[in-house]
C-alpha cells in the first residue's frame, strides 16, 4: 500500500486502513438499501419499503456502529444506536404483522 493512499485516507497504519475498510463497508451495506427501496419501488411503480431495506438497515448500521465505536464518535455512535433500534422495531411489526395473517 503506498503512503499516498494512507495519506487520501487519512490512516497512518494499517490498522487504521482496515477500519476504515469496515467503516467503508457498512456505509455500502447502508446505501445499498436505498438502491434496493428504489428498484422495488420502480417495479411497481408506487413508493414501496421491502424488507430487505430493514434488514440492509441494521447490517450497515452494526457495522458503522462498530466503526463509530472504534473512532470513539459520540454524534456518530448516538446517530447509528437509535438507527439500530428503530430499524429492529419495523422488523418485529412486519413479522408481527406476517405471523398475525398466517394464522
Amino acid at each position: 500500500m503506498s503512503e499516498a493512499v494512507f495519506r487520501w485516507l487519512a490512516v497512518e497504519n494499517w490498522r487504521e486502513f482496515w477500519w476504515v475498510m469496515i467503516g467503508l463497508g457498512g456505509q455500502l451495506l447502508f446505501t445499498a438499501r436505498f438502491m434496493v427501496q428504489w428498484i422495488a419501488s420502480e417495479r411497481v411503480g408506487r413508493s414501496v419499503v421491502p424488507l430487505a431495506f430493514w434488514y440492509l438497515s441494521i447490517g450497515g448500521g452494526l457495522v458503522l456502529l462498530t466503526y463509530a465505536l472504534y473512532r470513539k464518535d459520540p454524534v456518530f455512535i448516538l446517530g447509528q444506536a437509535m438507527g439500530i433500534v428503530i430499524y429492529g422495531r419495523n422488523l418485529w411489526l412486519i413479522h408481527a404483522e406476517r405471523r398475525r395473517h398466517s394464522d
